[in-house]
């Protein structure tokens, strides 16, 4: 499902128009992308938990050369499904 099938979605179930389920959806997605930028997690109970972790400086190596290089450190989104999530797919 890419996004706009799911604003599609959004709006059906939510009885709306797609204009305002899109910018429903768009609302979700920055208020959670602004959370985790401040270092904080968003915990939807029955779903799941978004955080960031940071990942530290390593070594790497080029595959095309084998070359060392440098990784820098950087901040990576994680998601945990919650348990409602996990029993409605199993």
């Amino acid at each position: 499902m890419n996004k706009n099938e799911f604003i599609d979605v959004v709006a059906s179930k939510a009885d709306m128009t797609k204009a305002d389920a899109g910018r429903a959806v768009d609302a979700v997605f920055d208020a959670i992308t602004e959370t985790l930028q401040k270092g904080d997690d968003v915990r939807l109970v029955g779903f799941g938990t978004f955080s960031s972790s940071r990942r530290a400086a390593r070594e790497g190596r080029n595959p095309r050369t084998g070359e060392t290089i440098q990784i820098k450190a950087s901040n990576q989104p994680k998601f945990s499904a919650g348990k409602g999530l996990k029993d409605a797919l199993n």
